[in-house]
């Protein structure tokens, strides 16, 4: 009698511990640290987007051409505010390059306008300017590291669900596909634009 319960107790665990190794627990933990990761890339862009509507109100009488990009940098705002991924949209690339590409155009614009402060006396010495550059400049260093982090629960959860015996569970249970990760999305948009601020000079 006794026996029998150990040895039903033998299988049980047996049952368990294999169920686990075929990717039961592990898939959606390593999934949950993923979308968990992107929370915190899409706060991070989300906390630059607010920046952005203060900066732009103190830089917006520097002057024409300023105004130029600055225009061009609102506009990038609005359409990287409209498009939204949510966690659920991970495993679609599209999505997701539609995301980078929005990002990816206000980050350029952005670029161009601190590039530009240069040119303006005015707001090199308004103090409320120079705290909210540095402060854009802390900001983009901060989604740097989430997307890095990101980019990392990804790859992890990508592994989980392609190797043995995880991958068991990831196809037969969770139906998992792999998420998209974050980069670039045009050649060298990770380096800051190089203005040539002697041209106006020459005309």
């Amino acid at each position: 009698m006794n026996f029998t319960k150990i040895r039903r107790f033998a299988l049980v665990a047996a049952a368990s511990l294999g169920l686990a190794a075929c990717g039961i627990n592990s898939v959606p933990t390593a999934e949950e640290a993923a979308k968990a990761k992107w929370a915190d890339v899409e706060a991070a862009f989300q906390e630059r987007s607010n920046l952005l509507a203060n900066l732009g109100e103190i830089a917006t009488s520097a002057s024409d051409r300023e105004g130029g990009i600055l225009t061009d940098v609102i506009e990038a705002r609005a359409k990287a505010t409209s498009v939204q991924i949510s966690a659920d949209d991970l495993t679609d690339p599209d999505k997701m390059a539609q995301f980078q590409a929005a990002q990816g155009q206000l980050s350029q614009g952005l670029g161009r306008l601190m590039l530009n402060v240069e040119r303006y006396p005015e707001l090199k010495s308004n103090d409320n300017f120079l705290m909210l550059q540095g402060q854009a400049e802390g900001i983009e260093n901060k989604i740097r590291i989430a997307i890095k982090d990101y980019n990392e629960a990804v790859r992890v959860y990508n592994t989980t669900i392609r190797t043995f015996p995880d991958t068991i569970g990831a196809n037969l249970i969770h139906g998992a596909e792999p998420m998209a990760s974050y980069t670039a999305v045009t050649e060298g948009a990770e380096v800051a634009e190089r203005l040539d601020l002697g041209t106006d000079s020459e005309n």
